[in-house]
């Protein structure tokens, strides 16, 4: 058994050891995350050349549509070989460190990747972003169990491994720790926010050598945006607000749509977006992929209002078709790229009918992508520095926290839940609808106990456990024995949970509190 002072010496060298597992865990999340987005520009340059190749040629593009459904058919074998794959992945990895979920890291892995790329070649409109965290995460969690890290460590692990994932993915690595902090975890302590930290700036550095120094959005801003026009800030604000709540519902009424399918076999689903990408491929391929063509053609060109409103409503629409089928991709990107369009059309309205200089569009731009971001996701920090990293300059954090900040009310305000919120709880309603069907009613949880948490040197009988569950045994070192009424808990101890998973979420959220996973006296 350990003694005190080994225990504090333990917990002195905790952040320094999590720094090292952060620097680790960047280096795990750089490697999937780099490798996954240079098979995603190589899969959309294949997309645009045999778009331009097969095009005006009917033979040729009914070939094309042959391998589009060859396509679809392996994507849906992959999301049924690891249902875990499916969609965006920031979901997932939420209900991961809440303990709903237990995903098989190598799995996903593998079957992210190959779906991700086979989507996007296919030209669904979905993002790398949101796969990116899921990889990195994964990548985290492979780490800590092939070093057999304890379930505290895992976590933070898992966490370090979502914010270097999105660190490198938008070359963003402040955004990556605050995302993991403000949207994945949502409490964190020294020793994690180190851990993260290390992860998101190691993962950052090896993004940069490979990808270059420049950040994602090439395109210059040429002066902020003057007090006097502050009120068109607001009013931007307030239709980014009701724009984002349109475009989540969009979003889930396109989930909606295909489980009213439920009963067309998955293969046939999937092959929906595929063949909508197909048509789109002819008539307007701007829209297809995550939005790197349509993001150059606003900051290049600026078309006029009809266009851009033409090319937002059809990539809002594609964009919840692709997304509402399941497929291996997440709506990061192609919510930023539709919260650009409404931004330009708008700095384009009011710089046409109310004397303000055109040279404010782009500006404009770069607000409408936070603002919109905030809306939909409900990060308000994460929105205004992600963009802030993304576009070169930080000369903007007044005008983009006023249009989050305005554009975060309306979204709240409505009552819709943020976007990531409402996907996880239809993720864990269909586990437990399939996990019902299997008569599994319960799972096995664990938990570590820290030296300074509520539950340390504490006998069983004295702490607020929750209901609904029961401490089925504790394991300490190698030793495992049931726990009694008078057992005293000890730094370090392992506890094994029996939870009914319908009160899942509140029963892991407690026994975080109660044996220190989770300091909730330092929230974000």
């Amino acid at each position: 058994m350990k003694n005190a002072l080994q225990i504090v010496q333990e917990r002195k060298w905790l952040p320094i050891t999590m720094i090292f597992n952060g620097i680790l865990v960047g280096v795990a999340s750089a490697a999937v995350t780099v490798f996954y987005r240079f098979m995603l520009k190589h899969a959309e340059n294949i997309l645009f050349n045999v778009i331009g190749f097969t095009k005006g040629n009917i033979a040729y593009m009914i070939l094309w549509g042959v391998c589009l459904m060859i396509l679809a058919f392996f994507v849906s074998k992959l999301v049924a070989w690891e249902g875990m794959c499916s969609g965006s992945g920031i979901p997932q990895v939420q209900g991961e460190l809440k303990g709903y979920f237990d995903v098989n890291w190598w799995k996903l892995l593998v079957s992210k990747i190959v779906g991700g790329t086979l989507c996007i070649i296919g030209g669904l409109s979905l993002g790398r972003e949101g796969p990116s965290v899921q990889l990195g995460a994964m990548a985290g969690k492979g780490l800590a169990k092939l070093t057999k890290q304890n379930k505290t460590k895992e976590r933070y692990m898992i966490t370090c491994g979502a914010g270097a994932g999105l660190a490198a993915a938008f070359n963003a690595p402040i955004a990556g720790v605050v995302f993991a902090l403000e949207e994945i975890q949502k409490n964190f302590n020294t020793s994690m926010l180190v851990c993260i930290l290390a992860g998101c700036v190691t993962s950052d550095f090896l993004s940069k050598n490979a990808f270059g120094l420049s950040p994602v959005f090439r395109f210059h801003v040429p002066d902020v945006i003057p007090l006097r026009y502050y009120g068109y800030l607001v009013i931007l604000g307030v239709i980014l607000g009701l724009l984002g709540v349109l475009y989540s519902t969009l979003l889930l009424k396109g989930q909606d749509c295909y489980g009213a399918l439920h009963k067309i076999r998955p293969e046939i689903r999937m092959m929906i977006p595929f063949l909508c990408a197909g048509v789109l491929a002819y008539v307007l391929p701007q829209v297809l992929g995550g939005g790197h063509a349509m993001i150059e053609l606003v900051t290049e060109e600026c078309p006029a209002i009809s266009v851009l409103l033409l090319l937002l409503i059809v990539k809002s629409l594609f964009s919840s078709i692709s997304f509402g089928s399941s497929a291996p991709g997440g709506i990061f990107f192609p919510l930023l790229i539709a919260g650009a369009y409404v931004g330009a059309i708008f700095g384009s309205f009011v710089c046409e009918n109310f004397a303000i200089t055109p040279v404010y569009i782009s500006s404009f731009i770069i607000l409408g992508m936070a603002g919109f971001f905030t809306s939909i996701v409900r990060a308000p920090i994460t929105g205004i520095i992600l963009i802030a990293e993304m576009t070169g300059g930080f000369e903007h954090l007044l005008p983009l926290a006023v249009v989050s900040i305005t554009s975060y009310m309306i979204a709240h305000i409505s009552g819709v839940a943020p976007i990531y919120e409402s996907l996880l709880g239809r993720n864990i309603a269909k586990q437990k609808k399939e996990n019902d069907e299997e008569g599994e009613g319960t799972v096995v949880l664990t938990f570590i106990v820290g030296s300074q948490s509520m539950a340390c040197d504490e006998v069983v009988s004295d702490l607020p456990w929750p209901e609904h569950s029961i401490i089925a045994g504790i394991r300490r070192g190698k030793n495992q024995f049931v726990a009694k009424g008078d057992t005293r808990i000890r730094s370090g101890d392992m506890l094994l949970v029996l939870a009914e998973k319908e009160y899942l979420q509140m029963i892991v959220d407690a026994y975080q509190i109660i044996s220190g996973e989770v300091e909730v006296e330092a929230p974000l």
